[in-house]
């Protein structure tokens, strides 16, 4: 199972505060222990969204809107995608996430992917072909 573990921004991350030497190192060492695992897929801290921007579409017709944006308890910091047996195996891996991150207030969401098996038969075997070709991160193989 795939799970996007989601870390929420909050007002550092999107000041656009950039981590401390400890905060980077507890970082790496948790990314390198889910690698060492065989579980982290990608991840990435991202930019405050003052460097960002939506495409909202009306009626098929797109605006842009710039960044920064204020709904900053919907907003990222960064994700990771693991590849785990379980929802419950997911959150343990998460309960481990680095102490100093967020001064030790952050708040991580858990989500799982969906699979091709999930659509059923709308998905193809010519969509899954497709798929396999042009997304490593969904077809790490």
């Amino acid at each position: 199972m795939k799970f996007m573990v989601i870390r929420r921004a909050d007002a550092e991350t999107e000041a656009g505060v950039m981590p401390g030497a400890d905060l980077i190192a507890e970082m790496t060492q948790f990314h390198e222990d889910a690698a060492k695992a065989g579980i982290v897929i990608a991840g990435s801290g991202l930019m405050p969204t003052s460097r960002g921007a939506k495409v909202k579409f009306n009626n098929g017709r797109p605006t842009v809107i710039d960044g920064p944006f204020t709904e900053a308890k919907e907003l990222i910091a960064g994700y990771t995608l693991i590849e785990v047996p379980s929802r419950e195996a997911a959150i343990e891996w998460v309960k481990t996430w680095p102490r100093l991150d967020g001064h030790g207030n952050v708040e991580i969401e858990i989500r799982q992917l969906f699979t091709e098996e999930d659509f059923g038969e709308a998905y193809t075997e010519a969509m899954a072909s497709r798929d396999a070709a042009r997304n490593p991160v969904r077809n790490p193989e």
